[in-house]
């Protein structure tokens, strides 16, 4: 299946939504429009031609696991090894380690085109950037010094060992232990599992990022440290020393990502240094996760951006039936399905999901670099409020419609879609995983409201609120989009003060009302961006942009996301007002068939 990068529309975000040009002046990285758009393109061109075309084989051959050894698909090490010399693995990462500081507002662009191009590919190096900024913010300046600058290069990978057998998301029961050694080293040892990228032929050395307990530790969370554990000790100089005592037990036989290596990792007694403060690893872990999270969303993304260009390719071409109307090409023996209502409700609903949710990726990331990069602590500080409280959203709505718009692409080929030589149901299958890993969408959800919502009272929720309802004073003019959109938002005030008084009455509400709180949030966040999006496209239309067509077509994509997808929301708002008895009252051995 061909991927071309959705260039104009990316640029359409950065330039005149967000305008990053202001945003990398206000972090002062020297960033232009100009270098901007070149990378962007060259990115365009990697991952639509070196990229993509290993998608379909690396979900035909998968890896395979000889004597501890993985050995990714054929094409991954060339791939690689390009994404290494042309810059790609260093782009975001720190300049005082050979990074090119890029903010999170343009390379999560690049991220999402190597999402569409090949999620299997992605993995390998998409947790070495949460590897870094995890080592960057908590480790020692000699864990620094030895391994940052590899793994910004990408000649060395990272990856994220948090899951056991018996611990998943509640990490409170993992066992794995690390014994502290005379040289202040640690001794590690215990089996982690699903890990992705664990092991692999595609990088010089493997750093895994391990939680483990100390031998006083406390139980629970409260006794859990960080530490980083390479597959190579690093040599005074830099190269990859002595093998170190752990090893890939087995490789997981998965419904999709087959070309990614998801490991059993075995520690037996591997040295290991501790990273930031005993007992403290995963308030450690959660820099690293928190940047997961946004990158999983992007991959909901990236495989929705893939789906809707093969459905539309598909409803071009494929000749079925004739229009309604009567014949829209009598030249041809059927028109394409395109002319089809219903292949248009299709058809939008995956552009409007898919470009919304880009819109939402852009607004995230702003804030994810405000925190990290904005010269202001008080702004530093507002900003990772924010950046906070919209990750679950991501994360969660991101795939979820992921998964929505890979299954309406299956539907739009029809009988065609189920047949693997399409393409179609891999992204499909591929995709599921999304919704699971990084916290599933129900734990993203219960985050949003226990942490998010009920942390702060609802305050920053509310800013956010107020923000758009400001929005719709500005684009008055566009009355039949803002009307709609001010009272979704109204209501969605209404809604955030009864979600806080029922949780407040019965803890079972918080996780009764989540999901649907969520996913309403999602729809309304979404309908603010249209808006947004259609008072630029009205602005750009008025001053007789040379490009019409393209500002037309956002102005008929909002209209049609107002009246046909934003109404989704109601039925989450019914839902979660349906309360927690009926979930909670049928005891569970009536759950019997």
């Amino acid at each position: 299946m061909n991927y071309v990068a959705p260039l104009r529309d990316m640029r359409f975000n950065l330039h005149e939504l967000f305008d990053v040009s202001a945003h990398c002046e206000r972090l002062g990285n020297g960033l232009d429009r100009e270098l901007i758009d070149g990378v962007l393109e060259e990115a365009a061109r990697y991952t639509g031609e070196v990229i993509a075309p290993l998608n379909r084989n690396s979900d035909e051959q998968g890896v395979t696991l000889e004597n501890g050894e993985v050995t990714t698909p054929e094409g991954f090490v060339e791939a690689y090894r390009q994404y290494v010399d042309n810059g790609w693995a260093s782009m975001t990462g720190p300049t005082e380690y050979g990074g090119q500081g890029f903010p999170q507002m343009v390379a999560c662009n690049f991220h999402e085109m190597l999402m569409a191009a090949s999620l299997s590919f992605r993995i390998y190096s998409g947790l070495t950037e949460g590897a870094v900024l995890a080592l960057y913010k908590h480790g020692s300046d000699a864990l620094k010094n030895a391994y940052l600058e590899k793994l910004v290069s990408g000649r060395w990978s990272g990856t994220m060992c948090l899951t056991e057998p018996q611990a998943g998301t509640d990490l409170a029961l993992l066992r794995t232990k690390a014994e502290p050694q005379a040289d202040g080293s640690y001794r590690v040892t215990g089996s982690k599992i699903f890990i992705s990228g664990g092991e692999h032929d595609m990088s010089e050395n493997i750093v895994h990022l391990v939680l483990a307990r100390l031998p006083d530790a406390p139980a629970g969370v409260k006794g859990i440290s960080l530490l980083l554990v390479p597959k190579f000790i690093a040599n005074a100089d830099g190269t990859p020393g002595e093998r170190n005592a752990l090893t890939c037990g087995a490789i997981e036989h998965k419904m999709g990502i087959k070309g990614a290596a998801t490991c059993v990792m075995n520690f037996d007694g591997a040295t290991g240094w501790i990273v930031g403060e005993p007992n403290q690893g995963l308030a450690c872990m959660f820099t690293m996760m928190n940047d997961a999270r946004f990158q999983v969303g992007l991959q909901g993304l990236g495989i929705a951006e893939q789906a809707y260009q093969g459905a539309l390719a598909y409803a071009r071409e494929r000749l079925q039936s004739r229009a309604l109307t009567g014949a829209a090409q009598p030249d041809k023996p059927a028109d394409p399905i395109i002319v089809h209502p219903d292949v248009r409700r299709m058809l939008l609903t995956q552009k409007t999901l898919v470009e919304g949710s880009r819109m939402l990726a852009a607004y995230c990331a702003r804030e994810l670099d405000l925190e990290h990069g904005h010269p202001d602590a008080g702004a530093r500080k507002a900003a990772g409020k924010r950046a906070a409280l919209l990750i679950p959203i991501v994360k969660s709505f991101f795939t979820d419609m992921g998964q929505e718009v890979a299954s309406l692409g299956v539907q739009v080929y029809g009988g065609h879609g189920y047949i693997r030589e399409w393409g179609m149901e891999q992204l499909m299958r591929d995709s599921r995983i999304t919704q699971l890993y990084e916290g599933t969408n129900g734990i993203q959800a219960l985050d949003y409201i226990r942490r998010k919502l009920m942390g702060d009272g609802g305050a920053e929720l509310r800013a956010i609120q107020d923000e758009f309802l400001g929005l719709c004073d500005e684009l008055g003019a566009l009355s039949d989009l803002v009307g709609p959109v001010r009272a979704r938002l109204n209501q969605w005030r209404e809604l955030t003060d009864e979600v806080l008084a029922r949780v407040a009455q019965d803890p079972q509400e918080i996780g009764a009302v989540s999901v649907d709180f969520l996913q309403y949030s999602s729809y309304v966040l979404l309908a603010g961006l249209w808006l947004k999006a259609a008072g630029r496209a009205r602005q750009a239309l008025e001053a007789g942009s040379e490009e019409a067509p393209f500002y037309e077509a956002k102005l008929h994509s909002a209209r049609f996301y107002v009246r046909r997808v934003l109404p989704r929301a109601s039925s989450h708002r019914e839902a979660l007002l349906g309360g927690a008895d009926c979930l909670m009252a049928m005891p569970e051995a009536q759950f019997a068939f």
